[in-house]
């Protein structure tokens, strides 16, 4: 029997201790800023003088880290080094496949700080999302690790007398696995260390955004004991290797997380049998969403403001769970406006180094325009009450946005804005409410504020969403105990920390024997 885990522990930031552990890791960090990272293929270092250039959010003139850039050519040496690999990682010991992750997670465990750090650094995070983040990433190893150790004897299966049956899981081959840059550790790391635990080799292509946290991961997994070839680190451009890798006859999977438009393209891509591919390939894909949270006349309203700011301003609603449409009975409408609109105000935005900053910049210059352009949509289509400002000067740095009064079908309570903008709109009743709720191609995480018990069994029931939560905000799931993935147009629905996760990287084969 494999002992269960009991994730990983947030860090209290009100124990003066911790604060200080934590300046530590930033004076660390911001030690090695600026360093080059190479390419991983094989085992080896590799450079390129093309580089990606990781810089600081919140301080445009700080560099992170130069990481050297793949090209085809040495995106086709990978998957032949992957090839080559798999042959004998496939058939190496799950136990000893469980081992390397389980010592992966204690190597982040002891430098918690510092990876919590980088991300600060070069994702924008707030202090407790960043802590959170590595958090998830060390309950990724070991849940995934537990997982493999469950199902590495299979399933039992009935035999006949003089016959002997048995049903158990094979890795599928070389994966690509394309990591987001708004959970840089956690999903990076689990979406990889699942395909390795399996018995996969990895391509890895890393948010070019955010580069120099998957560079320290791949030092980690090696320090731990991973075989060379196993994981080949190669960042690059989605139209140089990623489009090449994914159109790949000899990858056999790809793992993505990221925008819709993005994850469609590549869905439609992989479903292409290129000459010489001999399987249809599998595609993991988790696309985004456009979350609503529900509040009826029965709610905590308090809980309910509270809930909303969270998880909307959090990480500066730069997450594919974060609120970003809320749904209020016509009842309490006005009381839950004003009180959200006091929050908003009151949260303080600026270098997330600082730890009394509650949200800090959004991701690059690209992600300011496009959030700033659906401000000015929102002017049109509702009233602006808190926000709706930017200051792109040094960093990227966007006020949290609230509008009110927006119909259900407005851009804004439609698209994927990404960013701090939060819409509201008002119902009549509890049933109007999950109907504007579910008006939408997405379908990842919702929320229900409500003390109705029939409300929130209808809920349960009708509104369709991958992960449904009551009485608390629409973010923050978390490993082995609210699995992740999403409906419609938020992606496959792979439900990411749960028990299924890995089955998705492996294929089930038949044995019979006569005697």
């Amino acid at each position: 029997m494999v002992l269960p885990y009991k994730h990983e522990p947030f860090t209290d930031f009100s124990n003066e201790d911790n604060r200080k552990k934590f300046l530590a890791g930033l004076d660390l960090v911001n030690s090695y800023l600026g360093k080059d990272y190479d390419l991983v293929i094989g085992g080896q270092r590799v450079t390129t003088e093309e580089k990606i250039i990781s810089i600081n959010p919140a301080n445009k003139e700080e560099v992170i880290g130069r990481v050297a850039k793949a090209s085809r050519d040495l995106a086709e040496q990978a998957m032949q080094e992957a090839l080559k690999a798999f042959e004998t990682w496939r058939k190496s010991k799950p136990e000893m496949r469980a081992d390397i992750l389980f010592k992966a997670a204690n190597i982040v465990r002891m430098r918690k700080t510092e990876f919590s750090a980088l991300l600060v650094k070069e994702a924008g995070k707030s202090w407790r999302e960043a802590d959170a983040d590595v958090a998830e990433g060390i309950d990724f190893m070991e849940y995934y690790a537990r997982q493999m150790l469950e199902l590495k004897e299979g399933v039992p299966v009935e035999s006949r007398p003089g016959e002997l049956n048995k049903f158990f899981y094979i890795p599928l081959g070389v994966g690509v696995v394309i990591s987001p840059w708004n959970f840089a550790f956690a999903i990076m790391a689990g979406t990889t260390v699942a395909a390795l635990v399996t018995g996969n080799t990895v391509l890895l292509k890393p948010a070019s955004a955010t580069p120099v946290v998957a560079a320290k991961f791949v030092e980690v997994l090696e320090e731990a004991g991973l075989p060379a070839g196993v994981l080949n680190y190669i960042p690059g451009s989605g139209s140089e290797i990623g489009d090449y890798l994914v159109d790949h006859p000899k990858t056999r999977f790809i793992s993505f997380t990221g925008s819709r438009e993005v994850g469609v393209r590549i869905y439609e891509r992989a479903a292409i049998v290129q000459p010489g591919q001999i399987w249809l390939k599998r595609v993991i894909a988790e696309m985004g969403g456009k979350d609503t949270i529900v509040v009826d006349k029965e709610a905590d309203l308090e809980l309910a403001a509270q809930s909303i700011v969270a998880s909307a301003f959090g990480f500066s609603g730069q997450k594919c769970s974060a609120c970003s449409r809320v749904v209020v009975v016509e009842d309490v409408y006005e009381q839950v406006i004003n009180r959200v609109t006091e929050l908003t105000n009151q949260l303080q935005v600026g270098d997330p180094a600082l730890f009394e900053n509650y949200t800090g910049p959004v991701v690059d210059q690209a992600a300011f325009d496009k959030i700033m352009k659906y401000i000015e949509i929102g002017k049109q289509e509702g009233t602006l009450v808190a926000g709706g400002e930017g200051d792109n000067s040094k960093g990227y740095f966007i006020k949290p946005t609230v509008f009110k009064d927006v119909a259900p079908d407005a851009v804004v309570m439609q698209e994927e804005i990404f960013g701090p903008v939060v819409a509201f709109t008002k119902a009549k009743d509890f049933d109007q409410a999950i109907e504007i709720a579910n008006n939408t191609e997405y379908g990842l995480t919702g929320a229900v504020i409500s003390n109705n018990r029939d409300h929130i069994e209808k809920a349960r029931e009708d509104f369709h969403v991958g992960n449904l939560y009551f009485n608390r905000g629409c973010t923050g799931a978390i490993v082995g105990y609210q699995p992740f993935g999403g409906f419609n147009m938020s992606g496959t629905d792979s439900k990411a920390g749960g028990p299924d996760y890995l089955l998705l990287h492996m294929q089930a084969k038949t044995t019979s024997e006569m005697f």
